[in-house]
């Protein structure tokens, strides 16, 4: 049986990380997968993997500062400054160490890399036999230091795997010198629920990181303003992150705490149930390179909403089909939509049996056979 390795930063809670332990699953009975880790943040993978998965973890005494770095200065607390500032330089000298040195030494068919640091190291330092691949899941979204910075780190690199079609274009024709050759893949749903939600309760879902650009605080304006015409209706907000205690006191100071929860990080199985008794979901992401969250609501056939800054949502919603894109960012016509899916019972199923169906197009058996085809042919 041929080896896999796949690189990653950390296993906590993540888009990535979440699109990481679900390909290994994928891929554990065709091939002996394993999981590299820079930082080990919890004492378990935040998402389940399969026994056949191994874990190695790089880096266990050190963790990423980045947050209690930029509160030191924000508070300027010159002593703490200094010991994050030092934690920080030791944490950074040691994912670049430990990282070369396990793909130097790193004996498998295949590495797939999930970082554009890691892939420049990858292009640079991995076996020649090796098959390796870049996975970028970001959208650029127009930022060109970052584009040149993804395409620079996949020179030397086999594959680059991108998760959707219009990124895939984008970076082939960027790239168009390099012999690295890019492939669209899209993300996975791993399970297709048996019982959709019957979109009769009065609630509204939304899950993702919090952190700045997934627009939360937006999503709470939008939620203001809906609650005031239809006060009968409830936000459930899942996830951890940077913001969680930020989004929290606005949440407390601003009384909104009787129809807006924040249920912080939940398993599959909690997420699933509140997916079955929501009725609506809405994504306030700035930014999204594929939208995992929102096939996985589609499969719950539940209607879905997002701001089409949100590039991946542009390529999984069609407008009065599966769901609503809401253009410019503008709060108050996202809550007219939402207002219209509330007062439209049959609205509300029409569009979430159509998600229904799209989200079977972004299965595991689906998307595995792109994966194996892909590790088979090498390009």
């Amino acid at each position: 049986m041929k080896k896999i390795t796949i690189l990653a930063l950390h296993l906590g809670y993540g888009g990535i990380e979440k699109s990481i332990s679900a390909l290994a699953n994928m891929l554990c009975d065709t091939y002996d997968v394993e999981i590299v880790s820079s930082y080990k943040l919890y004492d378990q993978p935040v998402f389940d993997l399969n026994p056949k998965v191994k874990v190695k973890y790089l880096i266990t005494k050190y963790q990423p500062n980045r947050e209690a770095w930029k509160n030191s200065i924000k508070k300027v607390k010159p002593i703490v400054f200094l010991k994050e500032s030092k934690n920080s330089i030791m944490t950074l000298l040691l994912r670049r160490r430990t990282m070369i040195k396990t793909i130097k030494q790193c004996d498998s068919d295949i590495i797939i890399s999930t970082r554009d640091l890691f892939n420049k190291w990858l292009g640079k330092y991995g076996k020649k036999k090796t098959l390796k691949i870049g996975w970028e899941h970001n959208h650029h979204h127009g930022d060109v230091s970052y584009a040149n910075k993804v395409a620079s780190s996949s020179e030397n690199l086999n594959v680059l795997v991108l998760v959707s079609d219009s990124l895939r274009a984008f970076y082939k024709k960027k790239m168009k010198n390099s012999k690295c050759h890019c492939v669209y893949i899209p993300n996975v749903i791993e399970d297709l629920p048996k019982k959709t939600s019957s979109l009769k309760k009065h609630r509204i879902i939304s899950v993702g990181r919090l952190a700045r650009e997934k627009g939360y605080s937006d999503l709470l304006d939008v939620m203001k303003l809906v609650h005031q015409e239809r006060p009968d209706w409830t936000l459930d907000i899942i996830g951890d992150g940077a913001q969680k205690n930020l989004l929290g006191d606005r949440i407390f100071n601003e009384n909104m705490n009787d129809y807006i929860t924040l249920h912080g990080y939940q398993k599959k199985e909690y997420i699933n149930r509140l997916l079955q008794e929501s009725s609506i979901y809405v994504m306030s992401s700035f930014t999204e390179s594929f939208g995992i969250v929102l096939l996985e609501a589609m499969s719950f056939g539940i209607p879905v909403i997002a701001f089409d800054s949100a590039e991946g949502a542009t390529e999984l919603i069609k407008n009065d089909y599966n769901g609503y894109l809401i253009p410019n960012r503008d709060k108050e016509k996202m809550k007219e939509q939402i207002i219209a899916l509330i007062d439209e019972e049959d609205k509300r199923k029409k569009i979430g049996q159509n998600g229904r169906t799209t989200s079977m197009n972004f299965t595991a058996d689906i998307v595995k056979k792109e994966w194996l085809k892909l590790l088979k042919k090498g390009r």
